[in-house]
């Protein structure tokens, strides 16, 4: 015995189906295609470079449409990519570490983000203004001190050298979370006496407060606490300096913390995506560079020192093209 009303309830079924998936099939492409970057603050570097980034994959890349995102920093930019709310991300190795790991602000959940490519050193800032009363570390006990804005590498970090150097961050100074442009204002309005941060150099917003009439910055010597954040936190961070005159009145060098920063993915993104995102990225360096020269620093040599995080098989398959061998 047959059932043909069965049957064609099956070829209706299936019929809808199809009409579903073939109106569904450009907003999925287009979906795939946009893309978004999620950077920092606006008075970092983060945001301009993401931003000379967005236009060079949008201007570069068929179909790709990409967009630079306002965000808190690195440790928001992971929990975006976990959440799968960003596709790209900005982040400091040391945040990246802690994410793929678990760790510290990651407790909760590991991220399963992948390196896209190494960028350029980030450059840990002290900053401080003649009259403060802070001429090393220790001077920042007891002070009004900015660490950072919620869910940024900088707080990690700022937290990470002060631990290092002996110093309470929860009981030993006054505690502001200002980003970098914020920071600014307040030091300038005398509200903290002290801000971190870590960044490329110049950042617009350091710049911004070393040119103020009537204001003198001066950023705090700390490369001595690199040895114990090594000997606890792992291999991440080296010694080096804001070389003189790098800001204005700034008339000696600076001895500092550097920590790399890192371009990472989703897992999930595709293999030609990322591959297309890295090769784009290495042959218009020149307009990159032209947003922000520490885009100069972006360079193919750097991507052999390796990620805590393993690179994208897409970003893998164009490195090993050129002859570079990632992890």
């Amino acid at each position: 015995m047959q059932f043909p009303h069965l049957t064609l309830a099956r070829l209706a079924t299936v019929a809808a189906a199809v009409a579903a998936f073939a109106l569904a099939a450009p907003a999925m492409t287009q979906q795939t295609n946009r893309i978004s970057i999620t950077t920092g603050g606006t008075g970092g570097v983060y945001y301009p470079m993401g931003g000379g980034m967005a236009n060079i994959l949008s201007k570069y890349v068929p179909g790709m449409s990409a967009t630079a995102e306002v965000t808190g920093g690195s440790v928001d930019n992971l929990k975006l990519i976990g959440a799968g709310k960003s596709e790209v991300g900005f982040i400091m190795a040391d945040a990246g570490w802690d994410a793929y790991q678990g760790l510290d602000k990651f407790k909760d959940g590991k991220v399963n983000a992948r390196t896209l490519m190494v960028l350029y050193p980030n450059k840990m800032h002290i900053v401080s203004v003649e009259g403060a009363g802070i001429n090393k570390l220790s001077d920042l006990k007891g002070k009004r001190v900015s660490t950072g804005s919620p869910g940024s590498g900088t707080e990690i970090m700022a937290f990470r050298v002060m631990e290092a150097a002996g110093i309470d961050g929860k009981k030993d100074i006054k505690q502001e979370r200002l980003g970098a442009a914020e920071s600014v204002n307040a030091i300038k309005d005398r509200k903290i006496d002290a801000f971190f941060w870590v960044g490329g150099v110049p950042t617009a917003a350091v710049t911004d407060l070393a040119a103020t009439p009537g204001i003198k910055i001066r950023l705090i010597d700390h490369d001595e606490v690199v040895d114990a954040m090594n000997k606890k936190y792992g291999p991440l961070y080296v010694k080096s300096v804001i070389p003189a005159g790098s800001y204005p009145g700034q008339d000696k060098p600076n001895t500092e913390v550097d920590v790399w920063n890192i371009l990472v993915a989703s897992d999930k993104m595709s293999d030609q995506m990322a591959y297309n995102i890295v090769k784009t990225v290495f042959e218009k360096k020149p307009e990159l560079v032209a947003v922000h020269s520490e885009a100069k620093n972006i360079e193919l040599k750097s991507q052999s020192l390796g990620s805590p995080i393993p690179f994208h098989p897409g970003a893998k398959k164009y490195l090993e093209e050129q002859g570079i061998k990632v992890n």
